[in-house]
């Protein structure tokens, strides 16, 4: 049951329907019910993995609230028998219990995402290893491995409550099912974005009343999701997905517009699926956090991760990055540095260690790939040099009397990032593996064979003129959109109706003139685990074609 799919808003709508009928203490029963049915329709078995979360989770979050309780109420019984050293042992006998619990927890939850998404990997690129020892079967054994859908998302939100109930920020909660709808959250399953306990859970409890105005700005959330979907990122991916497939045909030009490409590709499927996800919950009453605020207006890197993926950032600084870089051991490093190597690096030297573990971890989040990890690093060295040579910089703008906050410099850092963050993408998105990627990244700029740049070359990608015109088109939209975003203006208020419901219309007309007419798309058909028939549901937007036609075409792949 895709986001995209007529299916998915058949279930929305019965399910809003029910949602608001029911008395208000009964509603959060029913969006339970809804998020497991929804699992349910991509894989029956891999929802047992949801299951043994929350379980984990439960069992543990409540042993760690346990023994925080009867630490104080036995501190509380014997506070005047007691001495102080003795309270102090008490307290770090407790600690260390606790610490024993959350890390038995989170072994056993990040265990299992690791074994689910990485032993293939592992069973693949150590093959010969395994033959060594006599397993013969490894790759066909690493074939077989079921990926939960959403695992990651779910592994990730589930974390970070039992993190936050070790640390005190609130209790536990006492009701097994509730925890467990906000774990499964149907909308947010797929693509996130990562909730936080305190902010989601209240939300999704109280049973929402309804509100006109939740169901106007839902809609239109998800109308503008799908036009990023359908219009834009659609189109985008036939050109990516056949330039990549044989780039050593086309050489550096056409390989720099396919990048190009994917980076709207990317950008709108993923942010036009937040978008979805975030309509959705709004027409329950339900606000979620934003996942994108304008990331190609960025004048960093650093500053690109903090507006792409938003809550997968601030997951990594509260729950990895602060408390790596406040450790003990930073704290001598960094007292090392101020010592040899000057105050600066003193200071910088952990947070650029951080941020590499942080990118690191990033890279390996993505996929189990070793381009993915270079991905990852590729993006944490650009920031941790950054930082070192911070000093340097502003020095230069100095000597050069080059004002740093005019508006000139300001665009010259959005384009500067602009170029760096495209350059990363060619790790991201070459399927064909790390030396592939190095390979098409050199020849980028070794072969760039401007003779083939024409137009001939664009219209073999089995798009039209108007097809490239209505990607232009769209790119500029969103990024008028994405100007008023930044300025802190709405483009449309619920209370300039007739504008309002204009703006309704002319998105559905160019969804169904430019959106449900799709050209092929394939890659979905390849290690799709939930099954052929789901990974075919994805590819029936068939411009001129029936389905019939569409599995003669990709023949024995669907």
């Amino acid at each position: 049951m895709s986001l995209t799919s007529t299916v998915f808003y058949a279930f929305l709508i019965a399910g809003l329907l029910v949602y608001y009928i029911l008395p208000a203490k009964f509603r959060w029963v029913w969006l339970l019910i809804m998020s497991y049915v929804y699992y349910w329709g991509y894989n029956v078995k891999s929802s047992l993995y949801m299951v043994f979360d929350t379980v984990i989770i439960y069992f543990a979050a409540m042993l760690i609230w346990k023994i925080n309780d009867s630490s104080k109420k036995y501190l509380a019984q014997n506070k005047e028998i007691l001495t102080k050293d003795e309270k102090k042992k008490y307290k770090e006998k407790t600690k260390k219990k606790k610490r024993l619990v959350l890390a038995g927890g989170l072994v056993l939850t990040f265990g299992l995402l690791a074994v689910l998404k990485y032993s293939k990997f592992f069973l693949i690129n150590f093959e010969s290893f395994f033959v060594s020892i006599g397993v013969t079967n490894a790759h066909s054994l690493a074939c077989k491995m079921i990926m939960a859908m959403g695992l990651s998302f779910y592994t990730f939100q589930s974390a970070s409550y039992l993190i936050d109930v070790y640390m005190g920020k609130y209790d536990y909660e006492k009701n097994i099912f509730k925890l467990g709808l906000f774990i499964s959250f149907f909308p947010q399953i797929l693509e996130g974005p990562i909730g936080r306990y305190d902010r989601l859970a209240p939300q999704l409890f109280k049973g929402n009343k309804f509100e006109l105005k939740n169901i106007q700005y839902g809609f239109q959330r998800v109308i503008w999701g799908l036009a990023k979907k359908f219009i834009l990122a659609d189109r985008a991916y036939v050109f990516v997905e056949a330039v990549f497939g044989k780039y050593y045909e086309y050489g550096g030009f056409v390989t720099i517009a396919a990048v190009l490409m994917y980076s709207v590709e990317l950008y709108c499927d993923f942010s036009g699926g937040i978008d979805i996800v975030i309509g959705v919950a709004q027409m329950f009453g339900i606000k979620m956090d934003e996942n994108f605020r304008q990331p190609f207006f960025s004048k960093s890197i650093g500053e690109f991760w903090r507006r792409w993926h938003i809550t997968l950032g601030t997951w990594m600084k509260d729950y990895i990055f602060y408390p790596m870089s406040l450790s003990k051991g930073m704290n001598k490093l960094s007292k090392w540095g101020k010592k040899h190597l000057g105050n600066h690096l003193g200071r910088t030297l952990p947070i650029c260690f951080a941020n590499l573990v942080i990118f690191f971890i990033v890279g390996i989040w993505h996929g189990a790939e070793v381009r993915y990890i270079a991905y990852g690093l590729y993006n944490g060295i650009i920031i941790a040099f950054s930082n070192l040579c911070e000093p340097i910089y502003k020095k230069g703008l100095e000597k050069f009397r080059i004002n740093g906050d005019g508006r000139g410099w300001k665009i010259f850092k959005i384009i500067r990032t602009f170029i760096l963050v495209n350059i990363g993408w060619i790790f991201d998105c070459c399927e064909l593996g790390m030396r592939t990627a190095v390979k098409m990244m050199t020849e980028m700029f070794t072969k760039l064979n401007v003779q083939l740049l024409t137009w001939d070359i664009f219209k073999q990608f089995e798009l039209k003129p108007k097809d490239y015109i209505v990607i232009a088109v769209g790119c500029v939209v969103i990024f008028i959109v994405g100007i008023f975003k930044e300025k802190g203006i709405k483009a449309i208020s619920c209370k300039m109706a007739a504008l309002l419901w204009n703006y309704y219309s002319g998105i559905i007309v160019w969804l169904y003139r430019f959106g449900f007419k799709r050209i092929y798309v394939c890659s979905f058909l390849v290690n799709t685990n939930g099954g052929q028939y789901a990974a075919f549901k994805r590819i029936i937007r068939i411009q001129g074609n029936d389905i019939q036609s569409c599995k003669k075409r990709f023949k024995g792949k669907i």
